[in-house]
Order: C-alpha cells, then structure tokens, then sequence
C-alpha cells in the first residue's frame, strides 16, 4: 500500500460503495452515514461544507389494506429499519452548472429522494443549500400519468373530483372524507350492507386504511379530521410496490458537459446556448430517469440564486431489477453532435452500454422513453450484483471505450470496445479483493485502473496490449506532508476518486472502532479520507529506456519511480492544453513544490522537459534573455500562458522576495545559476501577463467594432459578452504605445475613430473614474492599483483612497468587488470574452472572433491566470484552491 501523504478524519463513517468524488473545481464529497462532508484536499484540516439529511415526509402514493401489509411484495418497504437517511450516492456536476460557476452536489438518500445541493457562497455558512428537489418533481409527473397504470382513478383525477364535491362527514369518528376516499367508502357500505353487517362500515373503513411513516412502516390513521389536501386512493400492495419503486431513487450520474451549436436556434428561443449535463437517476424499478441541467446564461457571487434550469427528458428501462451503478463517457467523433455513453449495471448481475447522440438526448420526441440505444450488453445475467462502473472514452483514441466493473463478489472485469465496429472484448478478470468491489477509477487516460474493495485491499492495474496486468502501486512520495493525527486502523474501504491532475487519489476509509482509543478518538473519529501520490505509478510493463538524468543526484527514489514522475507530470500539463478541461493545477503544483524542497535539481529537469516540448525548440530556456523568451511567447496558446503563469508564480518563483523577481537593476553575472533561473521566470512571468492583457484588449477592440451593428439592441440583457472600459483601454494603449504589437495599435487607432455615441448603447463608455469612497476623480496610472485625488481639507490636507482595478476592464472596482482570483489576488468586477481563453496565438488579422460575443455563458474565469475566480470568503469557510 502507497504511503499516504495527508488524511483527514470524518465524525460519520460511509457504508455504501463510491463514497468518494473528486469535483473539477477541486473539491472532495464525501458520503459519510447521515453527512455529506465536503473540503479542500490542499487543507483537508480547514473548513469543511456540510450536508445534513434530514428525513422527508413520504409522498402519497395510496393506502392498501392491513391484510396487504404481510404480502411478499411488501415485505422489504415493511420491515425496513432506517432510524434516519443516510447517504447512498453523490455525484459532481461539471463546472460551470453551479450560479457562481462552481459545480453542483447532486445526492441521493437511502430514502430514495435525489436533491442538487451548490456552495454557500454568499450565505457565510458551512450547510450546503439546496436548490432542488428531483423527486418531487419525478412524483409530479407520476402523478399527473397515474403512475403509468391503465383502468384506475389517478391522485390527479381524484383531487378534481375532490375539488367538485362537497366533503362529508362520517358518523362514526367525525372524520372529513373527500374524492376518492368518500367514493371508497360508499362502494364499501354498499358490500357490507349486502352482507348484512349494516352500520359497522365506517369502522371497517377506518381499520383498513393504512399510510405510511417516514420510517417506511405503515400505520393505521387516527381518528379525528383528514385535511382536504389528502387525498390517497386505495391501491393493492403490487400497485403500492410498484409506485414505491419508480421513486426510489438508488444511484446517480452526471454526464460529460454537451456543446450542441447546430441546435441553439431550436432549443433557444433567444438563440442562446450555452451547454447542458444530463443527470442519470437509477431506480429501484430498474428504470433510470434522464433530467437535462442547462449551463445558467450569467453567473453572480453576490446573488445565490437557487433557480436551476431542470427539465426531465425521458426513462429508459435497461434491467428488471435494481439499477446498482450507472457510468457516463463521452465519445465527440463528431463535434456538431457527440455520442453519448452509459453504462448501467443491475442487482441481478447483467451490465448493459448504452448510445445517445447529443440532438436527441436534448430534444427527444418522447418523454417516455429516452432517445437510447442498447450497444452492448457485455454481462448477462450474473448471481454477483454489480457495485460500482467506470466507464471512459479516452481523447483521441480512435473510438476505443474502455469500462471496469466490480461485483459484490470481489471480482474486477475490464472490457474493451471499439465504438466503430461495435466489438467488445473482455481485457481481464480477476478476483481482486474478499469482499465487494467499493470502487473503480481509471488514470492517465485509461492507462491505470485503481480499485478499491470492502476488505479494506487496493491494487493498481495497468493496460498492457489490450490485457490487464496487474503492478504495485507507488510507495515513495516527493515528500510533502501535512501535519496530520489520524490512527492507521482500517477495517475497509468505500471508493477511490482521482485527482483532476491524475497525480493523486482519494480514498474513504472506515475506521476500526475496537482499535481506537474509546475516550478520545471513538467518539469523534469514525473514518477518514486518505490522500495518496500516484504520480510514480508505473504504466509500462517494459522498461528498454534510459534516465536522460543522472540518478546518482537523487538517492533515496528509485529509477523507475522517477522516470513515472518525470513522464507523468509532462502528461498531465499536456492534458490542460484542452480548453475544455477546467484549469486545475493543485495536485501539479503540490508535486513540483514537494520536489523543488526534496529535489530541486529534478525539478529543473522536469520544467526544462516540458518547457522544450512547449516551446517545441531546443535552447535553453531556463538561460534565455528576455528578448527571446519574448518572441516565443507569442506563439503559444492562451491555455498555454495560463499553464505557464501558474507554474512560474506558485512554483517557481512562489515564497522569493520582491528584489528576486524584479529584474531591474539586476545583473545576471552577479547572480548564482539558480537565482538567474528566477529572473528567468520573472521575466516570463511578466511578459506572459503582457501578452495576455494585449490579447484581451485586442477582443475588446475587435469585439466592439464587431458589434457595432448591433447597437440597437442591447445585449448584455441576453447574456452575450459585451465590452467596457474602453476609456481605461484607450488610456493604457497610450502609454505603452512604444511596446505594443502592430495590430493592436492599428485597431486602439480605429476605435478612437469612432465617436463615443456609437458605444454607449453596447458598452459602459466611462472615461474618468470616480472613488467608492469620496467621489473623487481617479486618474489613469496603472492597470492594476488606482489612487483618488481625494478632498482636501480646510488645511490643504486630504485622504486619497487606494483603489483596485478589474483585471479585465481596467475600471475602478466597487467597494466589494465581485470576483477574486486565489492564484494572482487580482479583482473583477467584468468578465473576459470566451474567445480569449481559445486563441491559438496571438491573432494576425483585425477580424473578430466570433465566440466573443455568442450566446455563450461568460464564466468567471480570470484572464491572467485561466483559473476559476470565486468570492473572497473568509478563512473559516470553505472555499476551492485550484492551485
């Protein structure tokens, strides 16, 4: 077993399989008994979110008979014995589905209920807060179709009926009996009268009707007045079994992010469209409904808006019994319309993959039956449930899927299929662990598969020529720890979650309660979450290559281990060069911050590695002037920059003075080779952050103009990008005029041609700012600080206020800005176009894109540093650290 390199401790223990996920805003759920405990792996000791689940009232499916209560039927909704719910299944949302842009908790009980929890970001509290209820809304529809039921009076049916009549009461016990239950009881009067017991009716009606408690018992009801509201029907117990089931929620699963733009104009009255998440909800019916989670079209950090676009767009009926485990995977062959990819596996032992293509699963034609197609169903009926799936699609692979399944016998099966010629091909099967499999997650593209069982046992395994091979997993860390006081006494294990990075892992263990010290750590320690490095993970079975470094420099770390590390790290920045994939950089960070203490030679070599591939050139680039680094600079992505700040400012250059990183005045023969590698940074860091405020007002020039044509109508109503500060712009264009690339000057010079009327309808034109405080002028000095004139006094004497500017328009921020960036601590109180986040290099023509002002949701990204900015929260709360 991996040394672990942190841990945290947990007041509840989890006790059902994927008790742990990794979010892509870098947040770990945990689903620990009757708390949903969520936090921050960077301080796993800090502030924690909470989600208490509370029991909910049952939903009033019908009454059966007493003498139905001891049916076989009835028997597993009779004899249950949950004191409280606890929590069955979590799963995280992509980012951006979130209002602040975060992502969405989506949880379900062992009651059966589904609820979407978001952060408190604006509530200053640790109790998450819900924003929706699903299974109400799946009981609204059931109802409204009687539950799909043919030749019976539904709830809906009878509350119009209710609403028609006028209520009665009984003689005997002075009840209030309306709709379906005053039709019930004349029908029931008129067969007890026909066999001659006459007046007793009303107390046979009154021992036969039975409802159920919260604790799933059912309960004959008490005399006295039945609200009006209550209207349950009379059911047999297959109808109360079946109505049960379809709610019963077991298991859910967000899908991968979906991009449709061939369908804005049908889906969209305003033409906007940003992109959706279909969220899967397995039931104990064997059906799983599909709910589509649309992006929101504007994001706020003042407001918490609880308001989520949730639609429910159709079922799928994939097994006869319980739906144990459900999968997604994303297949995008075809940009304009993606497939996508489910796996569902049953209580009864069968897996089935299952095709949906984007059009349809957004705009079926039924909602009764989801646009799905059966592709394969790669177990048939096992006498081993199914526990836990893991499917994945990796990039660029051709149309090669591969899934890993765990029973609840122990045993691990991986199958490969090739989406193209729908073959599926059994890899390996292994009786991997004693107990059932509580965890599955693949690494490194589909490379490594991590599984985790019951019995407390992980084992590593590694795709070598279409066959699992089973390797040991790292022992050896970089050497960063966390002062932790955690006891290592587990009896099990219930799920694994990968990084985002793919250099660590999470796993929830269970404590063994007979180990502990029943004073001090019984009571308040019943599990913890335990952080492990993988980045040493061997992902070859042969080795018939040498260390391009002299491993004599590093003793203490083995020769592979350092070469997976080396490769590892390179893989994972390479990953991030995909826009789509959130900037999250913490387990990277964390890494080469623990190497640059332990190894700092090896830490050079890995950014020298990866920084020749960048710039795709072989001179030094740690021993480049600045005129050179300059002149590459322009040819990289803006992910790329994004990359190469974030590893400059926390890396790198993270915990030197200010005289370190300035490079004026500095003469590098005066300095040792280390310390001109900083001002090597330094000076990419700065010009980086040069190149990337040139490329944002190059899409504020471009855009505006673009825009022109539409300033009749304003856009920012309908969530599309709009600019501003172009007072602020045209003032920094001048002073650094002498600096400035050919094209940007060219546009700053046709935007000063236009007159300020032509803006004023498409943009907020403010050529002078004003202080939150004073409301004096605020003169143009730098883009990142601003100081008021301020108000002289009697004496000649005034306060001047220092002021913060948006990072992206350059105005005078509010007293409270809005956004924060954790990385540079920059301010913003405007958001960056999306087309900045996807240029390619630096744009040779004066055409705008045209993602900078499309329906598009504008995420709160910063432009200096690709990560997600977020409220400033107070140390006491929880908050993401993406790096």
């Amino acid at each position: 077993m991996s040394e672990r390199f942190q841990a945290a401790a947990l007041v509840a223990a989890p006790c059902y399989p994927n008790a742990v996920v990794w979010s892509d805003e870098n947040l770990v759920a945990v689903a620990s008994g009757h708390l949903v405990t969520i936090l921050n792996p960077s301080t796993p000791f800090g502030p924690r979110g909470l989600i208490t689940l509370t029991a909910s009232k049952p939903f009033p499916i019908g009454v059966i008979q007493r003498e139905d209560i001891l049916s076989p039927c009835m028997l597993p909704i009779s004899l249950t014995r949950e004191i409280k719910p606890c929590a069955r299944s979590i799963s995280w949302s992509p980012i951006g589905f979130a209002p602040n842009g975060g992502c969405l908790l989506a949880v379900c009980t062992t009651e059966g209920r589904v609820k979407l929890y978001r952060m408190p970001f604006c509530e200053y509290s640790a109790e998450w807060i819900e924003v929706m209820d699903i299974t109400e809304t799946l009981y609204t529809y059931l109802v409204n179709f009687n539950f799909w039921e043919t030749g019976n009076l539904s709830l809906r049916d009878a509350e119009e009926q209710h609403n028609e009549g006028q209520p009665d009461q009984s003689s005997a016990d002075g009840w209030l009996i309306s709709g379906f239950e005053k039709q019930y009881m004349r029908r029931k009067k008129q067969k007890v009268d026909e066999i001659g017991h006459g007046n007793q009716v009303d107390k046979n009606v009154n021992d036969l009707i039975c409802v159920p408690d919260h604790k799933g018992k059912h309960l004959k009801r008490k005399s006295g007045k039945v609200p009006e509201s209550c209207i349950i029907p009379l059911i047999t117990a297959e109808q109360y079994t079946s109505r049960s089931s379809m709610l019963s929620a077991l298991v859910v699963a967000w899908s991968p992010i979906l991009r449709l733009t061939s369908v804005v104009e049908e889906t969209s009255p305003s033409n906007l469209f940003g992109g959706c998440s279909v969220l899967a909800v397995g039931m104990k019916s064997g059906r799983i409904s599909f709910w589509r989670v649309l992006e929101p079209q504007c994001y706020s950090s003042m407001d918490g808006r609880d308001s989520v676009a949730v639609s429910l767009i159709g079922f799928l009926q994939p097994h006869d019994f319980w739906v144990t485990a459900v999968s997604w995977g994303l297949h995008e062959s075809d940009v304009s319309n993606p497939q996508l990819l489910l796996a569902t596996g049953s209580s009864n032992g069968s897996v089935k993959i299952w095709q949906a293509y984007g059009k349809e699963l957004i705009d079926p034609s039924k909602i009764d039956h989801a646009p799905l197609s059966l592709l394969k169903e790669v177990v048939t009926t096992d006498s081993s449930p199914i526990s836990v799936l893991s499917l994945l699609v990796p990039e660029k692979s051709q149309g090669i899927m591969l899934l890993a399944i765990g029973k609840g016998s122990g045993s691990v099966e991986v199958w490969i299929g090739n989406l193209r010629t729908s073959k599926f091909d059994k890899s390996g099967s292994f009786n991997a662990h004693e107990h059932i499999v509580t965890g599955l997650a693949w690494a490194f593209g589909g490379r490594c598969l991590y599984s985790c069982g019951q019995d407390d046992s992980m084992h590593s395994w590694i795709l070598h020529e279409n066959s699992l091979n089973e390797v040991p997993i790292p022992s050896n860390t970089p050497g960063l720890r966390s002062s932790f006081d955690v006891p290592i006494v587990y009896d099990s294990c219930f799920g694994i979650a990968v990084s985002p990075g793919n250099l660590a892992v999470a796993v929830a263990h269970c404590f063994d309660t007979h180990l502990l010290n029943p004073m001090y750590q019984e009571r308040s320690q019943k599990a913890a979450v335990v952080f492990l490095w993988i980045g040493g993970q061997q992902l070859d079975l042969i080795w018939d290559i040498y260390p391009d470094f002299d491993i004599e420099d590093f003793p203490g770390l083995a020769e592979k281990e350092l070469m997976s590390w080396d490769n590892n790290i390179i893989w994972s920045l390479n990953q991030y060069h995909n826009v789509e994939k959130p900037l999250v950089l913490w387990d990277v960070v964390a890494a080469l911050s623990a190497f640059k203490q332990s190894a700092p030679k090896y830490l050079d070599h890995i950014l020298l590695k990866w920084m020749t591939s960048l710039f795709r050139s072989q001179f030094d680039v740690l021993s480049a002037r600045s005129s050179e680094i300059f002149k590459f600079l322009s040819s990289l992505t803006t992910r790329q920059l994004h990359i190469l700040n974030l590893i400059g400012r926390h890396v790198v250059l993270k915990g030197l003075s200010s005289n370190h990183t300035d490079s004026k005045g500095k003469d590098f023969q005066e300095l040792n080779v280390t310390e001109e590698q900083n001002i090597v940074w330094s000076f990419m860091l700065q010009y980086s952050e040069k190149e990337l405020r040139e490329r944002l007002l190059y899409t504020n020039f471009s855009g505006a103009i673009s825009l022109a044509s539409f300033s009749s109508t304003d856009l920012s109503k309908h969530g599309c990008w709009t600019p501003v500060g172009f007072g602020q712009m045209m003032k920094w264009v001048e002073i650094n005029m002498d600096d400035m690339k050919d094209h940007l000057k060219l546009l700053a010079r046709e935007v000063g041609e236009f007159k300020k009327r032509q803006f004023s309808s498409i943009c907020k034109h403010i050529t002078e700012d004003r202080c939150s405080f004073c409301s004096a002028s605020v003169p143009f000095e730098s883009a990142e600080v601003a100081f008021c004139n301020g108000v002289k006094n009697d004496d000649g004497v005034g306060q001047r206020h220092k002021l913060a500017r948006c990072a992206v328009s350059m105005m005078v921020c509010p007293i409270t800005p809005p956004w924060f960036c954790k990385s540079c601590k920059r301010w913003a109180s405007h958001l960056a176009p999306p087309s900045l986040f996807s240029m390619s290099k630096y744009p040779s023509d004066l055409n705008a894109p045209e993602s900078s002002f499309c329906g598009k949701p504008i995420k709160p990204f910063c432009p200096f540093c690709g990560i997600l900015m977020q409220r400033l929260q107070p140390e006491f709360l929880l908050s993401p650290s993406p790096v």
